[in-house]
């Protein structure tokens, strides 16, 4: 198959667990882009986290895409244009409040190029870390939130997490997606919005089948674009229902995963191990 799009999860995929990019993943990338393949990063990040990353792939260069708060917003790397966006409304996000206080666990979101909160924790201590984005710690959640949002986020110990997952996502069925991108946070974006169903959007506009894609991930949110794939690859670090949903099984992130995929399947290059 002459793959022509490879997309990419950031955090345990992509990036390796200091947050950087391995020497020899980004040769690969960058041999691939200069053959004329699109690398595109797909992640539950704000697009603000994600930028970085794209400079240095020279996504603008390549005229690639950024697609961010887990598929929310499709970005023209090279003009910087929204080719789409979706929100959250001001009831929709004081409604999940609501639902975060009696289910007695932690809600941050975004505004602007801030997380807010209501309680320093150390959940959202990990966001900052990842994303680069401040924290602003609000005496209420629901007055700091009078604008549409892109995303929130419910946050608490995984094993909670998992319980309250499961209730929530049958409880707001047909009205927004939820679902896990760390084990300690829980994700809402608009329903039918997903990485899966951005991935397909940009596909089209770009005239690329979907068999002619592929991508790479490690958890939940990144299961719609796996199945929407024609190879769907988990990481070797991903859990067990990942990979059997998957096409291929990877190394993992500290051990050049994506590299390997693409050294194999795009460059037709002998993997080394």
């Amino acid at each position: 198959m002459n793959y022509k799009m490879i997309v990419l999860d950031l955090d345990d995929t992509l990036l390796q667990d200091d947050h950087t990019i391995s020497p020899r993943t980004k040769q690969a990338l960058m041999k691939a882009q200069e053959a004329g393949v699109k690398v595109v990063l797909a992640s539950g990040r704000p697009t603000f986290g994600m930028v970085e990353v794209a400079q240095e792939l020279e996504l603008e260069k390549y005229g690639s895409f950024i697609l961010s708060y887990n598929g929310a917003k499709i970005t023209n790397c090279k003009t910087g244009e929204e080719l789409f966006s979706s929100t959250l409304s001001v009831e929709t996000v004081h409604e999940l409040y609501e639902i975060s206080q009696q289910e007695g666990i932690l809600i941050q979101t975004y505004v602007g190029d801030d997380i807010v909160t209501e309680t320093d924790n150390e959940f959202t201590d990990i966001e900052g870390v990842i994303t680069g984005m401040r924290i602003v710690i609000v005496d209420s959640f629901v007055q700091a939130v009078q604008e549409p949002v892109v995303k929130c986020l419910m946050l608490a110990n995984p094993e909670q997490l998992v319980v309250i997952e499961k209730k929530l996502q049958q409880q707001l069925a047909g009205r927004m997606s939820v679902m896990r991108s760390k084990p300690f946070f829980l994700e809402f974006t608009e329903a039918g919005v997903d990485k899966g169903t951005s991935l397909h959007q940009l596909a089209l506009k770009l005239g690329i089948k979907q068999e002619e894609v592929i991508a790479m991930g490690d958890s939940y949110n990144d299961l719609a674009m796996i199945q929407y794939a024609g190879l769907g690859v988990a990481m070797g670090n991903a859990p067990d229902d990942i990979k059997q949903i998957a096409n291929y099984v990877t190394d993992t992130n500290k051990n050049d995963g994506v590299a390997k995929v693409v050294e194999q399947f795009v460059l037709g290059e002998p993997v080394l191990a």
